[in-house]
């Protein structure tokens, strides 16, 4: 009896070893994937704020300039 409950208890730590080792393995590659779509969000949102520095600088020249020629003018 006690061959039987010994096989059992192996057959069952397997069991659960294997589990575990998957659950790791399927957990890690969900860390990646999460962590490299941050990468990705993050610099999506670095090229937007370029974008709109940019478009603030030429509005920013745009009024320099037309200070200047009312400055002129006046």
């Amino acid at each position: 009896m006690s061959s039987q409950t010994s096989k059992l208890v192996l057959g069952l730590t397997c069991v659960a070893t294997g589990g575990i080792i998957t659950y790791v393995h399927v957990k890690q590659q969900s860390d990646r994937e999460k962590m490299h779509e941050g990468v990705i969000r993050d610099t999506e949102r670095q090229q937007r704020r370029k974008i709109e520095n940019l478009y603030l600088l030429q509005q920013q020249n745009e009024l320099t300039k037309q200070l200047k020629k009312e400055l002129k003018t006046s």
